[in-house]
């Protein structure tokens, strides 16, 4: 019984816990950030949070618990007068992700991420082969995430890494590249494997490319 009623105060004050440590638009928390929009949310345990002001967030943002967000390798440097990353309206992170910024990493209004997912634009450099991979310099590009995009659970995406809009990143996924509007992809690394046509609606890439291929004049 004892332990039972310990559970219950345990679940209570948990429960206490999550709604007070949300962090909202207008709060002491919020006012680090370069920018925290109107209705925007951060959910309560955070992960690891630095670099707040360089950090600007839209309105009507998601982010989940234990969602990872910084900008430069420690807390505290002078890394200029602008945000470097941009998360726009209405945008969802989910639970457990990481968007870890050095350069420049845009993140278009209405993204959403399952939980698990890692953003980056910072990679380690591996060019030496007798330095250890740790301790050589890394290479950075920056990242943009169209609007309405769709990043599945446990998806990375690396520095470089272009998608349009409306684009599908399947869970899983290891993503560097440039993608276009209205796509599916997914692998490791990723490839493009679905695309929208206005005329023909939604085909697999590999039938639009022999589609291609018939209608080409070799074979007319």
């Amino acid at each position: 019984m004892v332990s039972a009623l310990g559970n219950r105060l345990a679940a209570g004050l948990w429960g206490w816990l999550s709604k007070a440590g949300k962090v909202r638009a207008g709060s002491a928390v919020a006012r680090r950030f370069a920018t925290f929009g109107e209705g925007s949310t951060m959910a309560f345990p955070p992960g690891t949070v630095f670099g707040e002001r360089y950090i600007a967030v839209g309105a009507h943002v998601l982010i989940g618990a234990n969602v990872t967000m910084s900008v430069g390798f420690v807390p505290g440097l002078d890394l200029g007068p602008v945000p470097l990353v941009r998360i726009g309206d209405g945008v969802v992170l989910g639970r457990g992700s990481h968007v870890v910024g050095h350069r420049s990493i845009d993140i278009g209004d209405d993204v959403y991420t399952g939980p698990n997912v890692y953003i980056t634009d910072q990679n380690h450099g591996y060019d030496d082969p007798d330095v250890p991979i740790g301790k050589q310099w890394p290479s950075e590009a920056p990242v943009r995430i169209g609007p309405g995009c769709w990043i599945g659970t446990n998806a990375v995406i690396l520095p470089g890494t272009v998608l349009g809009r409306n684009v599908v990143v399947a869970a899983g996924s290891v993503v560097r590249g440039e993608f276009p509007d209205h796509c599916v992809v997914g692998g490791v690394p990723a490839r493009m494997l679905r695309r929208y046509d206005a005329e023909t609606g939604w085909a697999r890439v590999d039938s639009l490319q022999a589609q291609a291929r018939n209608a080409s004049p070799a074979n007319g």
